[in-house]
């Protein structure tokens, strides 16, 4: 079912919340993204959100970056393992976003999977198809897109195709045209610059920046993983922040630096993402990153929202998002400046595994970090 066509109905005037946006095309509105979005929960240390999907995309995150694995024949959201963090089934998290795209006719939305167990696309597009979302998604006319040929949001919006989904790895446009080829690839490289094998597809859209970073001095918005020509290409920046931390006994393992994050969500200042993003970013590179992948997002009451408004040339209009959650707190707390009053959906923090004080979470966590995996990447 198409929501709206071009020719039954006016054309959107509002788009993800702004006028200017309609006019603009999609590579060049930069829009923030939640990183591990279906990790919810300010309790259980591989998470890197404090609110669910729901919540997510009320307060104005549009890039949902989510880690996918094949467990017993279900596509499950996973945190590396799903031993380690069960964010529940694809199906449902794809039935969240669907409400969404469903209550709200004037908002694009972006899903970037990475399919860590190398899973066809047709099981991806089975999910999609059963859940309905599949009406939304949008198919480009071809499997690399040059930035320039986006159509704008506005065209989205007025054909009913507002979701657009990119995959890592195994994206086949002739058989799923809508799950389209672009990075983010999960194969634990580490830092540094990676080009990918000549022939491969991946990172054919986009190119992404430095990951798993723990010192703030490489938010520097240099090249990492790509394919192609990355001057003509769109691009995410990565700027979330760990820590290492002794977890059940394990030292040296790294987790999501919260503490840092009143600097790392910031408008400005050294390490801040404005920093990265408005300042960095635009003197290295023809065009600001398209997208922000960044960590508990709703620390900063909307910062990370406000350096995307002025990356898009507009006047931030402020408003209420979830409030601030601190750490070890399982109840939320106002953040600096935050008017709302919400609450941690936890209703959307399905099967996570008894949070640290369950002791089969801590025997998993151990295994894991034996096995060089505990990274929420």
């Amino acid at each position: 079912m198409l929501v709206a066509s071009a020719g039954s109905a006016a054309a959107a005037t509002v788009c993800n919340g702004y006028s200017e946006y309609c006019s603009m095309i999609y590579s060049n509105v930069t829009v923030v993204g939640a990183h591990n979005s279906y990790t919810a929960s300010n309790t259980n240390l591989a998470a890197n959100q404090d609110y669910g999907v729901t919540q997510q995309l009320t307060d104005g995150v549009r890039l949902l970056q989510n880690q996918v694995h094949n467990s017993n024949g279900v596509l499950e959201l996973c945190h590396t393992s799903c031993l380690l963090y069960d964010g529940g089934s694809l199906s449902n998290y794809l039935t969240k976003v669907k409400a969404f795209l469903d209550a709200n006719p004037n908002e694009v939305v972006t899903l970037l999977l990475v399919n860590s167990d190398d899973q066809p696309p047709s099981s991806f597009a089975s999910v999609y198809q059963s859940v309905g979302i599949d009406t939304y998604a949008w198919s480009p006319p071809a499997a690399t897109i040059d930035p320039t040929a986006w159509p704008t949001l506005g065209s989205l919006i007025d054909s009913g195709k507002r979701l657009v989904t990119f995959m890592d790895n195994s994206a086949d446009f002739t058989s799923v045209p809508y799950i389209i080829d672009g990075m983010h690839s999960n194969k634990n490289l580490g830092m540094g610059d990676h080009i990918l094998t000549p022939g491969s597809t991946e990172f054919s859209n986009m190119w992404e920046g430095h990951f798993d970073i723990e010192d703030a001095t490489f938010f520097n918005c240099t090249v990492d993983r790509h394919n192609g020509d990355t001057t003509n290409q769109m691009y995410l920046i990565n700027h979330y922040l760990y820590t290492q931390s002794t977890l059940f006994g394990v030292g040296d393992t790294p987790v999501p630096n919260k503490a840092a994050l009143p600097v790392t969500n910031a408008i400005s200042g050294a390490g801040s993402l404005g920093e990265e993003a408005g300042t960095t970013c635009l003197a290295l590179h023809p065009r600001a990153p398209t997208f922000l992948l960044v960590d508990f997002y709703d620390w900063g009451s909307g910062s990370v929202f406000q350096v995307a408004a002025g990356l898009n040339g507009v006047q931030y209009v402020a408003k209420s998002i979830a409030a601030q959650n601190g750490t070890d707190s399982t109840s939320s707390s106002s953040g600096s400046g935050s008017t709302t009053t919400s609450t941690k959906n936890g209703a959307e923090n399905v099967s996570v595994m008894g949070g640290r004080s369950s002791v089969w979470t801590a025997v998993v966590a151990v295994a894991c970090v034996a096995l060089g995996s505990f990274v929420a990447m």
